[in-house]
């Protein structure tokens, strides 16, 4: 017989650890070469993990709902096979120890969403991480992402009193910590017992236990005939994205309007032949996302995201696409070198990443990467929208329903009153760097290109 260890599975450039979902086996349960043994979740996607043998289960390591760092062995298998080669080189305990290990953080999905959007406290692309090897305490890669990205140094990090097991920093206290800071009222340990505050007093040290006996709150009562719903997983890392998001950003939202007669008559008049000819649909995305691209070549500002007091220029155009689950939930799916695709690619790779998302099919990299989001909210019935900025990202498009409405259109011959296809698009942006005569620039750029669509194009 022959122990094979079962490993996390890496699954995206900056996924460091997955949540153990459900457990398709048990120990004593024959497995297939590839037959799925559980389900994992990272804050992008949900993802089934098979069998690297055949044999049987002989050990689970962790628990539904652990945190599992990647890379971790999380069940061993015993074969058939006669191989003392093929056992493992440590002790079979080691995985209890790590089992043994608490994880309080949980990953956080976005940006959904963006977490709407979008699943979410990933690791932001191009986003520098603070190394936690020089120091001797043990840090989650969520709570380093965050410190990160609110420019909290190694050193202020080693300072905050941790209520996490074993005094470890957790999500909740760097959150806190960065709220305290921004209003100058941070409260770090200091190793002589005390705690300093901004003024410079000297404070006498809380225990860990007396402040999350602090941090927790009331049990709250509700009156009246009401039902209590717990949010899903998903539910939970879109909230925790959008909150994040608004902490981060400073939004800002501007409007506009498109006349989009040109666009919708070319859309009606080619959609049967471009089915036909291509196997898929032309829906109104891909031309809104073709519009979205030529602009962001002219104002490359949008294509931005933010590392301190620096601006990083983003060379590659990746548009994420805010997409509806069947759940109710929304995922961003992200379509990488947009500016690389003619209308036919981007047809193709919007109905590709739509239907994997409503299939489950999604794989981690799909949601990864983004650089400019647009979400179309006149999908649900909405004029208009104030969308919430996907971070790392600092602009996202909302573009609402196509309603027929009496226009005043200009000729050389005068004014007349016509019906149009009209349509509201909204950017909401980050005015740390984006300020209102870019925002409003690049949104009327956008909405000029919807309105001087060539109907005489080919697909």
């Amino acid at each position: 017989m022959a122990i094979v260890d079962l490993i996390m599975p890496k699954l995206g450039e900056s996924i460091m650890e997955a949540t153990i979902l459900k457990w398709h086996k048990q120990p004593g349960d024959a497995v297939k070469m590839d037959e799925t043994i559980l389900e994992i979740a990272t804050d992008k996607v949900d993802s089934e993990v098979p069998s690297t043998s055949a044999g049987t289960i002989e050990e689970i390591l962790y628990k539904v709902n652990d945190v599992v760092p990647v890379g971790n062995v999380i069940a061993k298998i015993r074969t058939g096979a006669m191989d003392e080669s093929s056992r493992p080189s440590q002790p079979a305990n080691n995985g209890a120890n790590q089992h043994s290990q608490p994880a309080e953080e949980k990953t956080v999905e976005a940006e959904t969403v963006s977490s709407s959007i979008h699943q979410h406290a990933h690791t932001p692309v191009n986003q520098p991480q603070i190394n936690s090897g020089s120091s001797s305490k043990f840090y989650s890669p969520l709570v380093l992402n965050i410190a990160s990205s609110e420019g909290v140094s190694l050193s202020e990090l080693e300072r905050i009193s941790g209520t996490g097991n074993e005094g470890r920093v957790t999500k909740k206290d760097i959150l806190q910590y960065v709220s305290s800071r921004k209003s100058g009222h941070t409260q770090t340990v200091q190793t002589n017992g005390q705690q300093n505050d901004s003024s410079g007093n000297n404070q006498p040290q809380q225990t860990s236990s007396a402040i999350s006996t602090r941090q927790e709150q009331a049990p709250v009562s509700y009156s009246g005939n009401v039902e209590i719903i717990e949010m899903d997983r998903m539910r939970k890392l879109i909230a925790d994205h959008m909150v994040r998001s608004k902490h981060t950003s400073p939004h800002v939202t501007s409007f506009t309007e498109a006349d989009v007669t040109n666009l919708v008559m070319w859309r009606d008049r080619v959609k049967k032949d471009f089915e036909k000819r291509e196997g898929t649909k032309i829906t109104f995305t891909p031309l809104f996302v073709e519009a979205v691209v030529r602009c962001i070549k002219k104002f490359p500002m949008v294509n931005s995201s933010v590392d301190g007091d620096r601006i990083i220029v983003k060379k590659d155009i990746n548009i994420g696409m805010a997409t509806a689950l069947p759940s109710g939930n929304l995922i961003v799916p992200v379509i990488r070198n947009a500016d690389q695709l003619n209308l036919v690619g981007l047809a193709k790779q919007v109905n590709n990443l739509a239907d994997s998302a409503r299939n489950g099919r999604l794989k981690a990299d799909d949601t990864q990467g983004g650089t400019f989001t647009l979400t179309n909210v006149g999908t649900f019935g909405s004029l208009m929208g104030t969308p919430i900025i996907n971070q790392p990202q600092v602009a996202i498009l909302a573009v609402g329903a196509i309603k027929k409405r009496p226009v005043v259109i200009e000729t050389p011959h005068g004014d007349s009153i016509a019906i149009r296809h009209m349509m509201y698009l909204s950017l909401s942006y980050d005015h740390r760097i984006v300020d209102g005569s870019l925002g409003a620039t690049f949104l009327t750029a956008i909405a000029n290109e919807l309105e001087n669509f060539n109907s005489d194009r080919e697909f």
